[in-house]
């Protein structure tokens, strides 16, 4: 079987790939509204309502936004997996999800939308998503993700707290004691790093806070935040 490339000629990497359209959507500065015949061509992933009756409900909910996202690690994968997983999203408590890369392209995910277990077919996905700048439901026009306009605070409810979590905050706290001393009518914000050093700086959260004494992955931080808020909320 012959090769697939020439010879001395090497594949490029995937995050070549995604650099090189995360910069063109920056550069655009806008995200382009798609027609319903371009909508139909999009990639289709599969989504599954989750508890649709519990989104009746007036009653305050859970956003997650994360910040300065690299497409290129299994990260961002395994920090969606575990928000969208979590007994919170399951009982109809999720409202968004809006993820900002590290090269200021913003997405929202929807909290019924199935994300690949795989990184290789997440990584797939969020190629797609960065050159059609959304990816439908099967069979449906509904958008489960969709590239949006920057800033995501015009998305956030007005009276939302906002809390940002950082291992360099002098602010330790044990997660359910901190989530039981905010207002039970108040959404929560959760704003969370999903890359691999730094920390996030933004001028829109309320409170930075540490929930432990060592380094964590977006994943397990919010695997924390998510157990205390199912308890102040008495999710089982």
């Amino acid at each position: 079987m012959g090769r697939p490339y020439g010879k001395g000629h090497k594949r490029k990497k995937t995050g070549e790939r995604y650099a090189k359209e995360e910069d063109e959507l920056e550069d655009k500065q806008v995200v382009e509204e798609t027609t319903e015949e371009e909508t139909e061509k999009f990639p289709e992933l599969e989504g599954i309502p989750i508890a649709p009756s519990a989104q009746t409900l007036k009653k305050p909910g859970v956003i997650f936004v994360l910040e300065k996202a690299s497409l290129e690690v299994a990260k961002v994968g395994k920090a969606l997996l575990s928000i969208l997983d979590s007994p919170l999203n399951k009982a109809g408590c999720l409202q968004a999800v809006y993820v900002k890369t590290d090269k200021g392209v913003l997405f929202e995910v929807k909290p019924y939308v199935r994300i690949p277990r795989t990184y290789k077919r997440f990584a797939g996905i969020m190629l797609q998503l960065l050159q059609k700048l959304s990816i439908a439901a099967v069979g449906k026009r509904e958008k489960l993700l969709r590239v949006i306009k920057n800033p995501v605070t015009q998305y956030l409810p007005l009276n939302s707290r906002k809390i940002g979590f950082s291992h360099s905050s002098d602010k330790l706290v044990e997660m359910e004691k901190y989530v039981a001393g905010v207002g039970g009518d108040t959404d929560l914000v959760f704003v969370v790093g999903a890359m691999s050093h730094g920390k996030i700086e933004c001028d829109y959260i309320d409170d930075f806070i540490s929930v432990s004494e060592y380094p964590l992955s977006a994943a397990w931080c919010i695997a924390r935040v998510c157990e205390a808020v199912s308890k102040k909320w008495r999710v089982l």
